[in-house]
């Protein structure tokens, strides 16, 4: 093989797709892996075409055409109030304490000094669900003058590109129903995060340093 000659070039190129296969399958999040997976299955489409390897060809199609279906399926699902169910609970309920426990670490990590035993004494609770899986959890403190503070908003990482709270502050309807007028987020909150809550429709206010939502 000889720089320059084109074989060589293709068989880059066969390689960083395969590359981009398997780092598709490393991904946590079910959003990113498809994504990742689509764009390796078109360069192998490409790749085999141009070797004229027709059965590899045809399993990439299929495997492309199955990623598109589901892409479209999780974008159209995103903001559908027919795909979410919001389920209040007990901030103390068993379950809700055993998903918190379950993913600690990584709670922590996203949220600084986030105390479990003082967040599952008080205030309200509510799963968000998709089907049978449970994707995010969010915990309020006592509304004060019809204003809660989120304890808590955490999404799974499986649907970590998604905003499933948008489900429990904005659409479902419960917090109104329960005398809440406004959602404020904690303190401090920024980057990612506050990026976060302005797609949710929160407006930042500087006197205190958080996000509200009129609700």
């Amino acid at each position: 093989m000889t720089l320059g000659n084109p074989t060589m070039y293709l068989e880059i190129i066969g390689w960083v797709g395969s590359a981009i296969l398997v780092w598709s399958l490393m991904q946590t999040r079910i959003l990113r892996l498809r994504i990742f997976n689509l764009i390796g299955c078109l360069i192998h489409i490409g790749y085999n075409f141009a070797f004229s390897v027709w059965p590899m060809v045809g399993l990439n199609v299929v495997l492309a055409v199955i990623n598109i279906i589901q892409l479209r399926k999780l974008l159209r699902e995103r903001h559908s109030e027919d795909s979410y169910d919001v389920v209040p609970t007990a901030t103390d309920a068993p379950y809700l304490v055993r998903q918190l426990t379950r993913h600690a670490d990584d709670i922590a990590a996203l949220n600084p000094g986030f105390d479990l035993a003082s967040a599952t004494v008080s205030g309200e609770a509510y799963l968000v669900l998709l089907g049978d899986e449970t994707v995010g959890y969010v915990i309020l403190e006592e509304p004060t003058d019809g204003v809660a503070n989120i304890k808590l908003d955490y999404v799974v990482p499986r649907y970590r590109d998604f905003t499933p709270g948008e489900f429990v502050f904005r659409r479902s309807g419960l917090l109104s129903e329960r005398g809440f007028r406004r959602v404020a987020s904690r303190p401090g909150v920024k980057d990612n995060a506050g990026t976060y809550y302005e797609a949710l429709g929160f407006t930042y206010d500087q006197s205190t340093d958080t996000y509200i939502l009129d609700v």
